[in-house]
Parts: C-alpha cells; structure tokens; sequence
C-alpha cells in the first residue's frame, strides 16, 4: 500500500502556492507605486521622477514573466482541480492586469513629461483624487484574491462608478478650455489621456475584483451590470 502524501497536499506545492501569492502582492506593491509615482511626477512636473517611474517598469514586465511561469510550472506539475485551479488560472489574469496597469502608469508618466515643458493649464484637483481612489481599487482587489474576501471584491467593483464620473467631469471641464480658447488644445489633449489612463486602471482593478469572485464562488460575473452583481 503506498503511503505516500498525496501530490496536492505536499510541501513543495503548497510552499509554490504561497510564493505565487506572495509574487501577485510584491508585483501589486510595485503597480501602486507606479501610479502615485506618475501622478506625483505630473502634479509636481517632476521629470527626474517621470524618468525614474518609466525605467522601473521593467521590473514590473519581469514580475509579470516570473508569475506566469510560476503559473504554468503549477498548471503543469501539479494539475490541480476544483479550487486551486481556479486560484491559479486567476492568478494568470492577474498578472496580466497588473502589468496593463503599470503600462498606464508609464504612459502617465510620458504625458507628464510633455505637460512639463509648457505652461501649466489649470491646477491638478481631480486627477489626483482619481489617482486615490484608483491606486485604492488595485490595493483591496488584491487584498481580496488574498483573503477571499467576496464583499471587498464586489465594494471595488461599486467603486469603478467614482472613476467614470470624474472622469467625466474632466473631459467636461477640459472641453470648456478648448472650446473658449483654442491655444489650450494640445494641453487640455494630454490631461485628457491621463484622465483616461487613470480610468483603464480602475477598470484594471474592476477585472482582478471580478475574478475575485469567480474564484471564490465559481461564478463569473464579467460584462454583468453592477447593480446585479451581488446575490
């Protein structure tokens, strides 16, 4: 009789398990740095600090190749079921979320540099309260894939709604500018792809919350309207 433990319950699967999570959170860390890096360096019109955020995110790209092959490496040893497969096949879209998100965050960071070598058009106040509240839905999404925390998943997936109308009221707000006085084009153009890049973040968040859920309960709840998703 073979008394050996089972493959999906012995020590290097479980310890490869947790360096996977611990990986996804360490890559998180460095996306949410990112963001309130190119947003400080386009508030401040810091361009040593938009330099600095653009050459690290080739340690974000790097993460992103490591949690995939760990992904694979689990997929393909171990051939999990039931929940560690779902664990690990969301972990797989995680990463590809997250280095979207820091891709964003560099894109941010090269609008700052443009902005920096012309007259400012208004004071930054919107842009960084999207920023928080961005930087915030990447933090509890991936705060939730840890704790299998449903209810955080789906209060981010709420929170998407404050991104939209802020940056609707920019787009408002910065079409004024354009319309009064055609000079402030090309500015008021760059803080609107900023504006947009900070929503295709929370939409970013939006996606790892939903996998979330799909994780823990098995129910996919991607292109459903909000007001739906809770039981």
């Amino acid at each position: 009789m073979d008394n050996s433990q089972p493959q999906h319950t012995n020590r290097q699967y479980e310890e490869e398990l947790r360096g996977l999570r611990a990986g996804l959170l360490k890559m998180g860390g460095l996306v949410e740095r990112q963001i309130a890096d190119a947003v400080e360096s386009l508030v401040e019109r810091d361009s040593e600090k938009a330099r600095q955020t653009i050459a690290r995110d080739a340690e974000v790209n790097r993460m992103d190749i490591e949690s995939d092959e760990r992904c694979i490496r689990l997929l393909a040893l171990h051939q999990p079921a039931a929940r560690d497969l779902r664990f690990i096949t969301t972990g797989l879209k995680i990463t590809t979320d997250l280095e979207r998100i820091g891709d964003n965050a560099v894109n941010i960071c090269e609008r700052a540099l443009e902005l920096s070598e012309q007259p400012q058009l208004k004071p930054y106040i919107d842009i960084p309260r999207m920023a928080a509240i961005a930087q915030s839905m990447v933090n509890d999404s991936l705060d939730a894939f840890v704790r299998d925390e449903t209810a955080l998943a789906e209060e981010v997936i709420g929170r998407d709604d404050q991104v939209d109308a802020l940056n609707y009221q920019i787009y408002r707000e910065l079409l004024s500018y354009m319309a009064e006085d055609p000079s402030t084009i090309s500015r008021a153009t760059q803080i609107l792809f900023v504006s947009k890049y900070l929503e295709r973040i929370a939409d970013h968040a939006t996606n790892i919350a939903e996998m979330v859920v799909y994780m823990v309960k098995g129910r996919t709840i991607r292109h459903m309207d909000k007001k739906t998703v809770r039981p």
